[in-house]
């Protein structure tokens, strides 16, 4: 399929962040993520909980399905149900993601969104990410401060784990023994180069690195006709 934009090749990768999760409640964070997780539900992931982001359970289309009181979100939440994929303004090789401040905390020199709810996300539920600009200001050898909580900083949490972090230029997970970032997939037309140049550490590469898989013919139609049909993922991601 030549005419598949870098945009649907992260919805694709963000897609298969839910890809094996079962009913859990997805929490995606941004338009792609959004797109993703839709895709997900219509197609290989039919249990997946999609939620309007306060008490309603909804179908892929936006419409009511259930109810979900605050109660029983919070034991979702606390209890490894929810798989939520989040933005990073920094993330580093061990999956730190800083969405609070840039330079010292006690004197910034911007500040962001906060602290929020990422230590309560990453610590008790799967934690993706999604980077729409891949970068050496976002990819960082350390963050400046630790919202959501890395590899190296969450012994012992019962439900941490970061499945992957998608960005424009590919795919990443942590699948190596210190638990470091680990390039998985290159989006078509990227190069290991490309990666590295943009990446403030040094990233483990694997002598063969994967192209992101295609998009089936049907998941296009879907992406294209039903879950985005204005084309909102372009503005996020430039082919």
């Amino acid at each position: 399929m030549k005419d598949v934009t870098r945009a649907e090749y992260c919805v694709i990768a963000c897609a298969e962040a839910w890809r094996g999760d079962g009913e859990v409640l997805a929490s995606p964070m941004g338009l792609i993520p959004s797109v993703g997780a839709r895709l997900a539900r219509l197609t290989f992931a039919p249990d997946l909980l999609l939620t309007d982001g306060e008490a309603t359970l909804v179908r892929p289309d936006g419409t009511a399905e259930g109810w979900l009181p605050y109660r029983q979100h919070l034991a979702w939440v606390t209890g490894g149900r929810r798989h939520v994929m989040m933005g990073a303004s920094q993330i580093d090789r061990f999956g730190n993601q800083n969405i609070s401040c840039i330079g010292d905390w006690q004197r910034p020199k911007r500040q962001l969104l906060g602290v929020r709810g990422a230590p309560v996300n990453t610590l008790n539920n799967p934690t993706s990410y999604w980077v729409p600009r891949h970068s050496r200001r976002v990819f960082v050898e350390r963050v400046d401060m630790v919202c959501g909580v890395g590899y190296d900083h969450a012994a012992g949490a019962r439900y941490h784990r970061i499945p992957r972090v998608v960005s424009d230029l590919g795919v990443f997970d942590f699948a190596t023994p210190d638990r470091s970032m680990r390039l998985a997939s290159l989006h078509p037309g990227v190069t290991v180069e490309e990666v590295r140049e943009a990446t403030g550490f040094e990233l483990t590469v694997p002598d063969e690195v994967p192209a992101t898989r295609e998009p089936t013919a049907e998941e296009l139609r879907l992406i294209r006709e039903v879950v985005d049909p204005a084309g909102a993922r372009a503005r996020e991601v430039a082919s």
